[in-house]
């Protein structure tokens, strides 16, 4: 069992910058991938980065060179620095652990971002 805890999120201008933050506690060596997800009104959740066990990352197009993925092992600690930020990025971002075939998901922050 993994347990994830997001915070971070706020409210922020166009061009801002936050940093979300995800707490992971319980069975956290077993972590293969930490994702983060976002979900804006009416729309499907959607991934926006990847770190893998690996070291390697993966983007969505619509945040590529303005979100940065990393991972704290000794803090046991994610986090998703957002940097110039757009109204589009407005969500709530949720973070996730792939463990073996589970996942294991955050309860989710708020972002927005306002014009």
């Amino acid at each position: 069992q993994v347990r994830l805890v997001e915070s971070g999120g706020g409210l922020v201008q166009a061009g801002g910058s936050l940093r979300l933050s995800c707490a992971a506690s319980g069975s956290i060596f077993s972590i293969n991938a930490m994702d983060w997800y976002r979900q804006a009104p009416g729309k499907q959740r959607e991934l926006v980065a990847t770190l893998n066990s690996g070291g390697g990352t993966y983007y969505a197009g619509s945040v590529k060179g303005r979100f940065s993925i990393s991972r704290d092992s000794a803090k046991n600690t994610g986090y998703l620095q957002m940097s110039n930020l757009k109204p589009e990025d407005t969500a709530v971002y949720y973070c996730a652990a792939l463990v073996g075939i589970d996942v294991y998901w955050g309860q989710g922050t708020q972002v927005t971002v306002s014009s």
